[in-house]
């Protein structure tokens, strides 16, 4: 994976100008056909999310007053997992990108929606939907790509401290509401400077995050077992919300990563969207995302997002239609010579993950690997971690001179 700009073969080298903007005209068409259309139905679904969602978490509290019994700790937790996962993706993520605004609902509006996770609805609105659907996969812009904390392109200089990354990724899948809120504060850049520095709207976020913290933990960990008291399942009500959280949590995380850190997903020069037009804005959503192929089970758990490619295109058209217009969209991609990248949930898990290991890694250190030739190769790593910079860069240039001379022996 490197930027697009500077692929030996640029997937869209083929396109004129005139092509991407008349590309950028027939998916305008294609949004403005569901426009044209959505009404009562699509209204008539939302609601019916929201009320099943509820119903379900509901009952799987009910029954977790009594998960001191095995089956029905197994039952209410299962039912809860499932409750926070349609809540966070079907219905909080799609209602604050705005899909459901038309309605004119207030009770299910962008501008007054709060979900059940960590970070308050209008910080993460702005990280998500203002920067990272503005720029997305523009190394140096888009701060979703690798939250920060991972190494997630070759031309990103590799540092020891990313042999780590699969472990990073790992403990931030566990408890990814408290990673985003902690990325949706910039934490990272904002403890670098004194704290009597710190900007006024900083420290009013934090403290907004603290409290949504606050609130989301009295309930999970403290009023819903408090609950249970009577029968005796505090302790087991307890562990069921702490489950039911991280796997929520596992479940998202994944999902996110299925639609934007599979191998073959494009990233772009932040100098390539200089002067960016329509056209040339849908053709880098258009590469710059992947599918989850699958059925309607599949779709619903993700809040849609098995379709991020349709996501990315149309943020605020309702998440129901991606299905509808899908099929419309992956037809232009045949049409203008572009690769759709869909595949079934654990192809995408695997090759989301394995880009993080074989990034966590030097670059080619992982593709020169084998069994015969492990021992060098470990020594080599070891070199690269304990050497400091002049080593690694005396290194990475024989390997490059390596390269080079198998190219010249080749030709």
């Amino acid at each position: 994976m490197t930027t697009i700009q500077k692929k030996n073969v640029d997937p869209t080298a083929h396109l004129t100008p005139e092509d991407i903007e008349q590309l950028g005209i027939e998916l305008d068409a294609i949004r403005q056909s569901v426009l044209d259309v959505r009404g009562e139905a699509d209204a008539k679904y939302i609601r019916n999310v929201i009320k099943t969602q509820r119903g379900l978490e509901a009952g799987s509290r009910a029954v977790l007053l009594f998960s001191i019994f095995p089956p029905a700790w197994l039952l209410g937790t299962a039912g809860l997992s499932v409750a926070k996962i349609l809540e966070n993706m079907e219905i909080g993520h799609n209602i604050l990108h705005g899909q459901w605004d038309w309605m004119r609902d207030p009770k299910i509006h962008s501008t007054t929606w709060e979900w059940d996770m960590a970070t308050p609805a209008k910080q993460w609105q702005h990280s998500h939907n203002e920067l990272h659907h503005t720029y997305t996969n523009v190394v140096g812009k888009d701060n979703d790509l690798g939250y920060g904390i991972m190494r997630v392109d070759e031309e990103q200089r590799w540092h020891p401290f990313f042999l780590a990354q699969p472990f990073w990724n790992f403990i931030n899948a566990c408890f990814f509401e408290y990673g985003i809120a902690a990325y949706d504060l910039e934490l990272g850049k904002n403890l670098k400077i004194k704290k009597e520095n710190r900007s006024e709207e900083f420290q009013a976020n934090v403290k907004g995050v603290l409290a949504k913290i606050r609130k989301q933990a009295t309930k999970d960990y403290l009023v819903h077992p408090a609950l249970s008291l009577p029968t005796g399942s505090f302790l087991p009500t307890l562990a069921a919300n702490f489950t039911a959280n991280v796997v929520r949590n596992l479940w998202s995380h994944s999902v996110i990563m299925c639609g934007h850190f599979p191998e073959g997903v494009e990233t772009f020069e932040k100098k390539s969207i200089d002067g960016e037009t329509r056209g040339e804005w849908y053709l880098r959503q258009m590469l710059g995302s992947a599918n989850i192929s699958g059925g309607p089970a599949i779709h619903m758990m993700t809040g849609n997002l098995s379709f991020q490619i349709e996501h990315h295109l149309f943020p605020d058209l309702n998440s129901n239609r991606y299905a509808e217009i899908a099929p419309q969209v992956q037809a232009l991609f045949e049409k203008y010579g572009l690769n759709y990248h869909t595949a079934p949930f654990p192809q995408q898990v695997y090759s989301a993950w394995h880009k993080i290991v074989r990034l966590s890694l030097p670059n080619g250190w992982l593709d020169e690997t084998n069994a015969k030739n492990l021992p060098t190769q470990l020594v080599k790593l070891y070199k690269l971690t304990t050497g400091g910079p002049k080593v690694r860069r005396m290194i990475e240039l024989a390997d490059r001179r390596a390269a080079n001379d198998k190219k010249l022996a080749a030709a």
